[in-house]
């Protein structure tokens, strides 16, 4: 599995493992998101993120283990230094983003750090009226999962890039279905 490319964003698809449901709607890497900004990249992803509809939650790094949420699309924006996340289980898909790079990972697509700078800073967000769980791809939670990960609205906006922006071109062209 590898990224593949449309207008300037990176994107992918990666299935069900068994253990994580994982998403039909693709994982968008968006290299260089706010990379030309020469301000406070944090208060600016922010700023950027709330203008599109989608809520700053927090700011920190990723955790070190694989989780998803079932309940919640969820967009980061890496502020500060560089990342290597692996998505989707043990055999997913490795991303590197660095200062001004946004990935936005569909509900149900695991995610775990592999590799960080020691000054990284992330800035989290979800679309507005979303609130994230914490799974695990522990026995026993699915079916229940898969049923809210399919009942998770797709975004109006791209996070950084509104109405026109490649999260809202590739997500609502991907077929249907869980």
């Amino acid at each position: 599995m590898e990224l593949q490319h449309e207008d300037g964003a990176r994107f992918a698809l990666i299935a069900d493992d068994g253990r994580f449901p994982n998403s039909r709607l693709p994982l968008v890497v968006c290299p260089g998101a706010l990379s030309g900004f020469a301000g406070d990249l944090a208060a600016e992803f922010e700023r950027v993120f709330a203008a599109n509809g989608w809520l700053p939650a927090w700011r920190s790094g990723i955790f070190g283990y694989h989780h998803y949420h079932s309940t919640a699309h969820e967009g980061l924006g890496v502020s500060r230094g560089f990342i290597v996340v692996l998505l989707g289980g043990d055999e997913g898909l490795s991303v590197r983003a660095e200062a001004g790079d946004c990935i936005v990972i569909p509900a149900g697509v695991a995610h775990t750090r592999i590799e960080a700078s020691t000054n990284l800073l992330i800035v989290g967000a979800y679309p507005k009226g979303q609130s994230p769980d914490m799974l695990y791809g522990a026995p026993g939670e699915r079916p229940a999962a898969d049923r809210n990960i399919a009942a998770v609205p797709l975004p109006s906006l791209d996070p950084v890039a509104g109405k026109d922006g490649p999260l809202v071109r590739l997500w609502r062209s991907a077929p249907a279905g869980r």
